[in-house]
C-alpha cells in the first residue's frame, strides 16, 4: 500500500530513448526465450511433443534477439545498456525457473499466450515512438511477428502434437490431476468423514453437552487432518510413483480430512442437543453420498457400488459411536 505514495524507481516507457528501447527489447527477448526453454524442460518428461513446441518458440525469440542486436550495433555500437522489464512500469512479471518446476501444460500454454500478447503491445508502442526508419520498421515487424505467434504455436502444435498426441497428453494431464489432488483428497475426505463419526457421536450421547462434543470433534478433525497430511507427504516423494508434489498431495489430503470431520462437528455449536444431532446426522448423510459421487465421477467406481460401500461403512461407524455413547 505504501508503494502507492512513495516515489517509484521504475521508469515509464515514454522516458526511454531509442537505444534504451532496443536494449529493453533485447533483454525481453532473452528472458522470453529462457522462459520457453524452462517450460520445455518442465514438460519434457510428461509432454515431450509440447516441449518441442516451446523449444521452437524459444528459437524464434533467439532470432528476434539477434535482429535487435544487429540493429543496435549498427546504430549505437557494441555496448548495450542494461534495461530490463523490472526497470519499466507496466511490464508483467515473469516467474523464475524454480517456480516453473511443477507447471501444468495448460498453465504453460496460457502464460505463453499472455507473454506474446504483452510483447506485441510493447512493440506496437515502441514502434510508434521510434523516429529512425530502420528501427521503426524492425519494431513494427516484430510486433507483427509476436501477434502471429499464436498461429506459429498452432502450426508447431500441428507439426509436433497431432490430435492423437494431444489426446494422449490430455489423458496424462488428467491422470496427474487425479494422482496429485483427487486421490489423496478423496482418501482424506473418507478418513475424516468416517473415522471421526464414532468419537463425535460417542461424545455427544455420552455427555449430552454440545460444546464438549464440538471440542471433541474439532480436536479429532484437526488431529486427523495433520496426521493424514504429514503421512501423505512423507511416505512418497512422487519421483518414482509419478504422483506429483508431496506438498500438494499432503495439503490436499490434510485439508479434506479436516473438512470431512468438521462437517458433522460444527452443528454442535448449536446449544440445543437434539437439533444439533439431527443436523449432524443430515450432514453425515450428505458427506457419504458426496464421497460416493466423487468416486463415481473421478475414480470411475460404479455409483451403486461406491454408495453401498461408503454408506454402509459410515453407517456402521455411526452406529458404533451411538452405541458406545449410550453404554
Amino acid at each position: 500500500m505504501l508503494s502507492r505514495f512513495l516515489p517509484s524507481s521504475k521508469r515509464s516507457l515514454e522516458t526511454l530513448g531509442e537505444q534504451e528501447i532496443l536494449a529493453l527489447a533485447i533483454s525481453s527477448e532473452e528472458d522470453d526465450g529462457r522462459i520457453y526453454l524452462a517450460y520445455a524442460d518442465a514438460l519434457r518428461d510428461a509432454y515431450p511433443h509440447s516441449a518441442r513446441v516451446f523449444e521452437e518458440m524459444a528459437a524464434e525469440e533467439s532470432h528476434h534477439r539477434q535482429m535487435l542486436i544487429d540493429l543496435h550495433v549498427a546504430r549505437f555500437g557494441n555496448r548495450i545498456p542494461l534495461v530490463r522489464r523490472e526497470h519499466v512500469h507496466d511490464f508483467p512479471e515473469r516467474k523464475p525457473d524454480w517456480l516453473i518446476a511443477n507447471l501444468s501444460i495448460e498453465t504453460a500454454r496460457t502464460q505463453a499466450e499472455a507473454m506474446e500478447e504483452a510483447a506485441h503491445r510493447f512493440y506496437v508502442t515502441a514502434a510508434a515512438r521510434a523516429t529512425d526508419a530502420a528501427t521503426r520498421k524492425l519494431l513494427g515487424d516484430l510486433a507483427l511477428a509476436e501477434k502471429s505467434h499464436e498461429s506459429l504455436a498452432r502450426r508447431l502444435g500441428e507439426k509436433f502434437t497431432p490430435e492423437d498426441v494431444q489426446a494422449d497428453e490430455a489423458q496424462t494431464a488428467k491422470r496427474q490431476f487425479l494422482l496429485t489432488y483427487i486421490q489423496p483428497g478423496l482418501a482424506g475426505l473418507m478418513d475424516g468423514s468416517v473415522s471421526t463419526l464414532a468419537p463425535i457421536f460417542a461424545a455427544a450421547f455420552a455427555t449430552q453437552d454440545t460444546w464438549q462434543t464440538f471440542l471433541v470433534g474439532l480436536s479429532a478433525s484437526v488431529g486427523a487432518g495433520i496426521s493424514m497430511g504429514f503421512t501423505e507427504a512423507a511416505h512418497d516423494d512422487g519421483k518414482l510413483s509419478g504422483r506429483g508434489s508431496p506438498i500438494k498431495r499432503g495439503l490436499s489430503s490434510g485439508l479434506m480430512t479436516a473438512i470431512g470431520g468438521l462437517g458433522h462437528a460444527l452443528p454442535y455449536l448449536i446449544p440445543h442437543f437434539m437439533l444439533a444431532t439431527a443436523i449432524a446426522v443430515a450432514v453425515v448423510f450428505v458427506e457419504l453420498w458426496a464421497i460416493a459421487f466423487i468416486q463415481n465421477k473421478y475414480m470411475e467406481t460404479p455409483f451403486l457400488r461406491a454408495a453401498f460401500q461408503v454408506v454402509l461403512g459410515g453407517g456402521l461407524v455411526l452406529a458404533a459411536g451411538v452405541l458406545i455413547g449410550n453404554a
